[in-house]
């Protein structure tokens, strides 16, 4: 297994990022221990660089011919191996070592096709890294059946996020993008991103797990009753008094109860007879299975919360906060799940020596199994919620280990075939030898 060149820079000018890019790219694919050969580029880049997109495009695949096929979008804050750029001109990069019959890039001009009648078709995408459009009309409908367009009904990525314009990078010049045509490889709208096959080359293979960043501030109630978004009853009882009941206020003190409802949110999850496989819940957390959703009103007149999903009866709501300790432990918690997955029973010296080397001599390292890491979290987890710059980057290398990793902050986070908030998805290629 080869580990995958990455790069990361800021600068106010793109041209200064880009060159620091690439020299660090450059160097690393020099080395023996990473990909000599990469085909495809995963790219993400901060909303400042937004109106240059194409220029940085055309820049980075003119000086990297070989690399064939590009794939990526915008955030208002991009990251990196244990660090993250916000409120600043930054972009990174990783080059991914994988033959072109393995993957497939889409875009809204050249999607992924459905699978046939027949159950057939030339590439069989088993799971898809997706960068979606938030502007996008019924985007987590669309999120859902581009689930349902690979083997595995897992999909992983975000919603771009930007304040000056939403991009998405999604170009192949390999030609296995059927109807691209002239297509310049920067969209707006819609989806695009990777589709990858079940058996990568190298007995590689793709890990991915995704860590919640609420703590529950009530118990489970189910839906008993509700109109549209508005949820009038939970557990046969008035939804609004079941609230104010849980969060411990009154509207005879409109001013602390407002304060109060200002920082929750709810937690919607179908009941357990209906998941098939519902991920372990821990003490104090939520599961992966939760969709974190804002309370966006309340309607005295019909005892109702008004919230930003379009519930359904028996469904699951739990109240919640924002909370840092709980978000550092999940991650904490999925980093360790994939580092113990991918540690075999057995060390070599060699192997454990790596494994089990303080943050100060870490480095990236085959032995480690994962050639690259994809990290997307929400735009409102990064730099303060964990207590300080990268602090959320700093944890993942901690507990994963020094390896190659890009990603974005996202506008809304996408796992299995939901779209998330609050939370944070890790992808890892891995050796699964």
């Amino acid at each position: 297994m080869k580990l995958f060149p990455y790069g990361h820079a800021a600068h106010p000018q793109w041209q200064m990022a880009a060159g620091l890019v690439l020299a660090q790219l450059r160097a690393l694919l020099a080395l023996p221990e990473y990909a000599s050969a990469p085909t495809l580029a995963l790219l993400y880049t901060t909303d400042h660089y937004a109106s240059q997109a194409q220029d940085i495009l055309d820049h980075l695949s003119a000086e990297l011919p070989d690399v064939t096929d590009w794939s990526g979008t915008v955030g208002v804050g991009i990251a990196s191996n244990n660090v993250e750029y916000f409120d600043e001109p930054a972009l990174a990069v990783m080059l991914c070592e994988l033959p072109h019959d393995q993957y497939r890039v889409f875009s809204g001009v050249s999607p992924l096709p459905a699978t046939s009648a027949s159950g057939s078709r030339r590439f069989k995408a088993h799971t898809a890294l997706v960068h979606a459009d938030s502007s996008t009309s019924d985007v987590a409908e669309l999120i859902d059946e581009m689930a349902q367009r690979t083997e595995s009904g897992y999909i992983f990525g975000g919603l771009a996020s930007s304040r000056f314009g939403t991009v998405q990078f999604a170009l192949s010049g390999h030609g296995n993008v059927k109807g691209q045509g002239a297509a310049s490889g920067v969209f707006s709208g819609g989806l695009s991103g990777v589709a990858f096959a079940r058996d990568l080359s190298g007995g590689m293979a793709l890990l991915s797990r995704v860590t919640p960043g609420c703590r529950p501030v009530s118990a489970e109630h189910e839906i008993t009753a509700c109109e549209g978004n508005v949820v009038t009853g939970l557990d046969g009882q008035p939804a609004l008094e079941v609230m104010l009941a849980d969060l411990g206020v009154s509207l005879d003190q409109p001013r602390e109860a407002l304060a109060r409802v200002r920082t929750t949110l709810v937690g919607l999850s179908l009941p357990a007879d209906r998941l098939n496989d519902r991920p372990a819940r821990h003490a104090g957390q939520f599961g992966a299975d939760v969709l974190v959703r804002h309370l966006i009103g309340l309607d005295p007149a019909r005892q109702g919360i008004a919230i930003a999903e379009v519930p359904a009866l028996s469904m699951k709501l739990t109240f919640c906060e924002r909370n840092a300790e709980a978000a550092r432990t999940d991650l904490i918690r999925i980093c360790a799940e994939i580092r113990e997955e991918l540690e075999p029973e057995e060390l070599s010296v060699e192997v454990a020596i790596v494994l089990h080397a303080s943050e100060a001599e870490a480095a990236p390292h085959a032995a480690r199994r994962i050639a690259g890491a994809v990290y997307v979290s929400c735009s409102g987890r990064g730099g303060p919620h964990f207590g300080a710059p990268s602090a959320e980057l700093q944890i993942v290398r901690r507990a994963l280990g020094d390896v190659p990793l890009v990603g974005f902050f996202a506008g809304g986070e996408i796992a299995r075939n939901h779209l998330y908030g609050y939370t944070g998805v890790l992808t890892v290629f891995t050796a699964t030898d």
